[in-house]
């Protein structure tokens, strides 16, 4: 029973791919070739869905994820992600690029700037992140999972949205990846009460919903709950257990400004104190009290957003670069930024 559960959600896989005229079915000789076998020296990654390499496919940079045999939900994961990324296109979801679906591969475009918690966390001795980008990032990211939660006939949720599966192209543009774990909520659902039962939670500690942990019931706001907790890791980037509480706290005692990530010089302390209001409000434990991400959330987003692109501070950087309609970035910033990332690499 459990090999034709397997053979039906491969078979699933592979139409859901095969019916999607934008993306290429790439064999696995070409995929063995391109990895030279799967070669631990392009390996750049791992998760629990499997390894990811860096390569090239027709003359193109990749990244490529390959399902890992023993991967728990590994398959129905693959067939997720196909099933999503084979339908949507947005500036700040990652692009599919193709798929080898007779062995769980998929091809994403690569993003040469990583994940959002390695840039945060400076792994790599990589610069900070300059304050004005981040608040760009977090208004990219609520910008990408309004996006899912507005999809037709049905909202996606994605239900481990982390600072590690948010990626940073060369541009620093931030992108939503692993979509594997998204699931459809009814229309009437969606509409009505906002959340339906599943029969288990899935998603990452620290990042989960609470109530959709104890009681199974999904909706929208289980994502915004996580969203709350990585714009309190822009800001402070810190490890996110117990961080709603020792930013609540800092706000109380007027110590807030010794929360913010000290790498980063001149915060404008007022409004990153108004970006760790939204993030904790996001981050209540009902979800009944969080606020909507389209409404309320967004636009001070995009304010915030806007003030950064403005910045007196940053008048030297004049020209303004606009991937999409969406969002505007100082493009001598960002230049600035890639120099110095670059040379920190040279040095290690």
């Amino acid at each position: 029973m459990k090999a034709f559960r397997e053979s039906e959600e491969k078979r699933k896989a592979f139409d859901a791919f095969s019916n999607s005229v934008r993306y290429r079915r790439y064999t696995i000789e070409e995929i063995e070739a391109a990895t030279n076998f799967f070669s631990e020296s392009l390996k750049i990654g791992e998760g629990g869905y499997g390894p990811v390499y860096k390569c090239h496919l027709d003359h193109t940079p990749v990244a490529v994820k390959v399902l890992r045999p023993d991967a728990a939900q590994g398959r129905s994961q693959f067939q997720r992600e196909v099933e999503v990324l084979s339908c949507i296109r947005h500036p700040n979801m990652v692009l599919l690029l193709g798929a080898c679906p007779e062995y769980g591969c998929l091809v994403y475009e690569h993003l040469t700037n990583g994940s959002l918690d390695d840039r945060l966390f400076c792994r790599g001795n990589t610069p900070p992140i300059p304050w004005q980008l981040r608040f760009k990032i977090a208004a990219e990211i609520g910008t990408g999972l309004l996006f899912l939660h507005q999809t037709k006939p049905e909202p996606l949720v994605h239900r481990d949205l982390k600072p590690a599966n948010i990626l940073l192209d060369r541009n620093y543009v931030s992108k939503i990846s692993d979509v594997g774990l998204a699931r459809l909520v009814p229309p009437s659902v969606a509409d009505n009460v906002t959340q339906y039962r599943m029969t288990s939670a899935a998603g990452t500690f620290c990042y989960i919903d609470p109530e959709y942990q104890q009681t199974g019931m999904l909706g929208v706001k289980s994502d915004i709950y996580s969203l709350g907790i990585i714009f309190l890791q822009i800001l402070t980037a810190m490890a996110p257990m117990g961080l709603t509480h020792y930013v609540e706290r800092a706000i109380e005692k007027g110590t807030f400004a010794d929360m913010l990530d000290s790498k980063v010089p001149d915060w404008p302390v007022e409004e990153a104190l108004i970006m760790a209001k939204i993030g904790l409000r996001c981050a209540e434990l009902r979800r009944r009290d969080r606020p909507d991400l389209g409404k309320e959330v967004l636009p001070e987003l995009n304010r915030l957003r806007e003030l950064a692109e403005n910045n007196d501070q940053c008048s030297m950087f004049s020209g303004y670069y606009s991937p999409s309609n969406q969002s505007q970035v100082s493009l001598q910033l960002v230049r600035f930024f890639q120099l110095m990332l670059e040379l920190s690499r040279i040095l290690t």
